[in-house]
């Protein structure tokens, strides 16, 4: 889905757009979002505010890399989980909340 100009007036970017995008587990075949995993999967994953470049599916607890899903190379896989990492760090700083389980 491209960008419209409304979206790009909210703020909406094309790294948040590739986070909200949907795909299915290879192991469960449930559908999640890469967003969803680092906020609920790997919440509490020592590795999580590292820039980890694995994706752990929210059902079935399997961990896979990012580039499966989404990018094509592991620059892409990095950026990715720091950019993800950074929203997650700034809405626990902004309700309180500390970023572990």
């Amino acid at each position: 889905m491209p960008l419209t100009p409304e979206m790009r007036r909210a703020g909406v970017t094309p790294e948040l757009m590739n986070t909200t995008r949907r795909f299915n587990c290879p192991n469960c075949g449930k559908e999640f979002s890469l967003m969803q995993s680092r906020a609920i999967a790997c919440r509490g994953c020592r590795y999580a505010n590292t820039n980890c470049r694995f994706v752990r599916c929210p059902f079935c607890d399997v961990e896979f890399p990012i580039q499966q899903v989404i990018t094509k190379n592991k620059y892409g896989e990095k950026y990715l989980a720091g950019y993800m990492n950074n929203i997650l760090a700034n809405y626990y700083k902004s309700v309180g909340k500390r970023n572990s389980r």
